[in-house]
This record gives C-alpha cells, sequence and structure tokens, in this order.
C-alpha cells in the first residue's frame, strides 16, 4: 500500500477501521479531539456508529456494554477524561471485556495544558483504577507505530479479553508523518466467542458483572485474573534496542517520542566517538525487566529521559536491581527536551561514569533492533502479529 501523510489523531482512527472497529463512543478534549472528528465523519462512510458521550464517564460504560454484547469498539481520551474513565475500566478489565483505549497525554496534573507530556505513565501501567487489575499498555515513537500499535491493541484485547491502551504524548497526536496502512478496507467483525451477550436461543445464560459478593468466587476472579496476566507477562513483551550492537558506556531510557529526540543526540555523540545505546520498552506493561537488565549490564552508567518527574524510573530500577548507578533528568508542564538538551544529559553521565570518547574514534552509525522475546528463540518486531484480509 502506498504512504500517505495523514495526521497522528486521524491515522489512529483510520487504524482502528482498518482493524475491523466500527463503533467509537467518546468525547472530545485536547490534544486528542481530532480522534473523534475525524471518526464522526469517517464511520458514517463504512456503515459504523459514532456516538459523542456526554461525558468520559458515560463513555467508558458505553465501550463497556458495546463490548459485552461482542462489539470492536474504540475510544479515546487525554490525561483528566482518562482519569474519568478509570471505574468503567475497572468494570470492564473485571468482566474479561476487549475494549481499546487510546490516550494522548497532556500536561498535568489536574487541568494542566494541552501541550505534550508523559505524565500518564503511572496511571496507565501501575494505578488506572481500583481493584487487582491491570492494563497492556503500548507506547508508539512514531505515527507510524501508532497505527500498527493501535491494529496490534485490538489483537491482544481479543486474544485476552482484556483492555488495551495504548499512551502517546501530544506530539503523537499533532505531528503530521507519511504512514502505511498494514490492512486494507474494514477488517472482520469481532468474534463474540462464548462470552458475548448476544442472545440466549438454544444455549444457557451469559451474565456479565463485576459484582461479587462470595468471597470465594471473587477470589476465584482475582485468580483466573493474575493467571491471564502472566500469560501476557510472559508472552507480550515489546522493545528496542537502539546503538547497543557494539559496547556502550551509557545506556539511555526513555518511551515514546522521548526515545526519538534521544537517538538523535546519540547519533551525534556517536559521531564525536561516544558510546551510547538505546532501551525503549514498547509495551511498558508488560515491561520488558529482563532485557531492559541485560542492557543495563552492559553500560557503566545508565541515564533515564522522561517528559514527566520520573514515572518509569522506577521500573528502570526495578529492572537494574541495584547493579548500575542511575540518573535522571525530566520535564514537565508541555516542556519538551530538545537534541541538544538531551546530549547535555547524556554528556553529564558520561563524565560521572568516567567514561570518555572512543579509542577507535568516530563510532560506526547507530543499529536498531527491535523485538518480543518468546523462550530462546530470535526477537520479534513490534508490529501486528500478522496482516489480515479485507472484508
Amino acid at each position: 500500500m502506498a504512504k500517505v501523510l495523514m495526521k497522528g489523531n486521524e491515522a489512529i482512527g483510520e487504524a482502528a477501521i482498518r482493524a475491523g472497529c466500527v463503533h467509537f463512543f467518546g468525547y472530545p478534549i485536547t490534544p486528542q479531539s481530532e480522534v473523534p472528528e475525524y471518526l464522526s465523519k469517517r464511520l458514517p462512510e463504512v456503515g459504523g456508529k459514532y456516538v459523542q458521550a456526554e461525558s468520559e464517564v458515560a463513555a467508558s460504560n458505553m465501550i463497556y456494554g458495546s463490548a459485552g454484547v461482542g462489539i470492536r469498539v474504540l475510544t479515546t481520551s487525554s490525561s483528566p477524561g482518562i482519569s474519568l474513565m478509570a471505574e468503567g475500566l475497572s468494570y470492564i478489565a473485571a468482566c474479561s471485556l476487549p475494549v481499546v483505549v487510546v490516550n494522548i497525554m497532556r500536561a498535568g496534573p489536574g487541568l494542566g495544558g494541552i501541550l505534550p507530556a508523559q505524565g500518564d505513565y503511572l496511571q496507565a501501567v501501575k494505578g488506572t483504577g481500583h481493584g487487582d487489575f491491570q492494563l497492556v499498555v503500548l507506547a508508539p515513537a512514531s505515527v507510524q507505530e501508532a497505527v500498527n500499535l493501535v491494529i496490534l491493541a485490538f489483537e491482544l484485547a481479543e486474544k485476552y479479553l482484556t483492555p488495551v491502551m495504548v499512551i502517546g504524548d501530544g506530539m503523537i497526536g499533532q505531528m503530521m508523518e507519511p504512514v502505511e496502512f498494514p490492512i486494507e478496507g474494514v477488517g472482520p467483525p469481532l468474534d463474540p466467542g462464548d462470552w458475548a451477550l448476544n442472545g440466549a436461543r438454544g444455549r444457557d445464560k451469559r451474565i456479565i458483572n463485576s459484582l461479587h459478593l462470595d468471597p470465594e468466587y471473587c477470589n476465584k476472579i482475582n485468580m483466573d485474573l493474575k493467571a491471564k496476566y502472566d500469560r501476557i507477562k510472559k508472552n507480550e513483551q515489546r522493545w528496542e534496542l537502539y546503538n547497543c550492537e557494539k559496547p556502550y558506556d551509557l545506556l539511555v531510557c526513555a518511551f515514546g517520542m522521548m526515545s526519538r529526540i534521544c537517538k538523535t543526540a546519540i547519533d551525534e555523540l556517536a559521531q564525536a566517538g561516544y558510546r551510547v545505546g538505546l532501551f525503549r520498552p514498547i509495551s511498558v506493561w508488560p515491561f520488558p525487566y529482563a532485557t531492559c537488565k541485560q542492557a543495563m549490564q552492559k553500560a557503566k552508567r545508565v541515564l533515564v529521559l522522561e517528559m514527566n518527574m520520573g514515572q518509569m524510573v522506577e521500573d528502570i530500577q526495578l529492572a537494574g536491581q541495584g547493579t548500575r548507578e542511575i540518573d535522571f533528568f525530566g520535564t514537565a508542564g508541555g516542556k519538551v527536551f530538545s537534541p541538544d538538551e538531551s546530549k547535555e544529559k547524556m554528556l553529564y553521565s558520561l563524565k560521572q561514569a568516567g567514561a570518555g570518547k572512543s579509542r577507535a574514534g568516530v563510532s560506526q552509525p547507530s543499529s536498531k533492533s527491535e523485538g518480543k522475546p518468546k523462550k530462546k528463540k530470535a526477537a520479534k518486531t513490534a508490529g501486528p502479529a500478522k496482516k489480515r484480509k479485507a472484508r
């Protein structure tokens, strides 16, 4: 398929359609409002349904009901809106229903501002809502990757019957880049399987409910969820290693758009003879701890750069288990590190590590590998597991 130039938010909406999602419920909020705006026009063209809810709370319950009757469904929002959806997402996870949620993050806390930020990392991976539930969380670094990960999100949601969230800072939603859609037309509808409420004709009735007053049964539900999350942690870790094939003195850890800015700085440092690698988690839950630890063990020191006040640092510390010194530099409020500012932070960490320029002189151009571990086999790419045929 030929590439087309699209705004990130619009590409996200089109990716959902290509994945077979023709039902959207949501509420406009900057900087993701172009997703519902695009879908309000596009969905009727493919026989879909678009509903602007009266609030994010209402939207979360609409996607709950839609998934419950076996409809592939999407909602999108931005930081404060996701907070309002938290209760509904907890119900959805408890009922093991497949939905996809996109959060185009803005500055916070509170109403904050409408500029890009990465301040919802902890909310997405550790504290979306009440109870023992978890979201699968994917973090794209480009508009093309946002397209791929939205399509993948629907596949994972339906494979594991669980809500999946794609998080991107405001730049992902607002920037324009060439994209190629791996799926043509509209994908097939969701297979309702043996769980959807689609009419008890010739079968026993089904109940979708998250209220369990019997402690033994409620415990069983939680144990079943934990077993599912353990399978996801084993099978669905995704990451990228950049400039890590040759020895390096410093490992930079960053996710989303911040990682792209870091790559520019790393390439410039490589030309000056400095050895710096990058670890980027693509699945921020499940977090690829083992791969991160292996990458850290090859470096003298570790630097974490984020557009927040250090929300991913805890996961990097857990991966390292105290084996490496970890520096952190962050920015918030909509301020974005430039490549030059990122390079300055890297030079500081290199100095702290006692690392100078490579004796061999100028380093070779950076190399890149993306992975998904599966036992001891070679890593897989971060894109969709397979292409679907058009309906």
